[in-house]
């Protein structure tokens, strides 16, 4: 009786050894979640559909993007809730100077302005690489719409969306709506498209996280840490109130023992930007579970 008892420890043993190697291996570099930061901005223009298209071509698993709110209450792929001056080119072909281009507020302007606005031809100084074509600011509906038929063109199964809300508390009302409409507007995109299963919403704002819990609880959430942040990882925790979906800090906050924290707390680990090939083998070395880049053709 005590040699089956025995064997019948061991054989658990066993199992559970095979179960946690399965459960690691989903943090292998063949099961990273490949994420283009604002579709592929190394080499298209950000935040297009261009840029989407991109990125899809060079099989990343998740498209990441930035949205901001118009005057008409339109939701619309930017980084910036007003036109950055170092991709933008105003209608009638002058550029905007940078000291100026926080007048360019888009939650001030309708779609239709909005659209008329370049922001692929101007020369990027941060990224020489980078394809200049004519390019728009596009709805976020319209991302979805291209994405979609650029799948069934190339064969792909459906993939991920990271979309960040950019809200700050010192700017609601001026450039973009107080947290319950910002997130009301995409999220009524969202499931107008049937995306609710492919999309997690990502921000540095924990208000927005925090509505998003309590009122959408099956959108799964990315909080969203840079390197000024000196709180404890058990401290942000704390201060969000819930278990987001992912982490996802600045670079050069990663470390193995920040991922062993965010692995024990069930929760994947996706550092941004990684923008050299060394570095994104590096990381996924270390054990973290996807990778932001401005350049998707680096994924092996």
């Amino acid at each position: 009786m005590r040699k089956t008892i025995l064997l019948l420890l061991t054989f658990s043993a066993i199992f559970l050894a095979c179960n946690s190697s399965k459960k690691l291996s989903s943090y292998q570099f063949d099961k990273l979640d490949k994420q283009g930061h604002r579709g592929a901005r190394g080499l298209m223009p950000e935040n297009t559909i261009p840029a989407m298209i991109t990125a899809l071509d060079l099989g990343v698993t998740t498209l990441e993007m930035d949205v901001v709110i118009t005057k008409d209450k339109q939701v619309v792929l930017s980084h910036e809730p007003f036109f950055n001056h170092d991709i933008t080119t105003i209608p009638g072909g002058k550029f905007i100077e940078g000291a100026d281009e926080m007048n360019y507020n888009i939650y001030q302007m309708d779609y239709a302005l909005v659209k008329s606005f370049d922001v692929g031809l101007k020369p990027h100084p941060n990224f020489p690489k980078q394809k200049k074509i004519p390019a728009y600011k596009p709805l976020l509906t319209d991302v979805f719409a291209a994405v979609n038929q650029s799948l069934i063109n190339i064969k792909r199964p459906p993939v991920q969306y990271n979309i960040e809300i950019k809200s700050k508390p010192a700017t609601d009302g001026v450039y973009h709506p107080a947290v319950p409409e910002y997130t009301n507007l995409l999220m009524k995109v969202i499931r107008d498209n049937g995306m609710e299963d492919h999309v997690m919403i990502q921000s540095f704002d924990m208000r927005a996280l925090q509505y998003l819990h309590k009122k959408y609880p099956a959108i799964r959430t990315v909080l969203l840490v840079d390197a000024g942040n000196k709180n404890s990882f058990r401290k942000q925790l704390k201060d969000l109130g819930f278990t987001p979906t992912v982490y996802s800090p600045d670079q050069s906050m990663v470390t193995a023992g920040l991922i062993a924290e965010c692995h024990e707390q069930n929760i994947r680990i996706i550092p941004w930007t990684v923008n050299t090939k060394e570095k994104i083998k590096a990381f996924v070395a270390l054990g973290v579970d996807g990778i932001i880049t401005d350049y998707p053709d680096l994924f092996d």
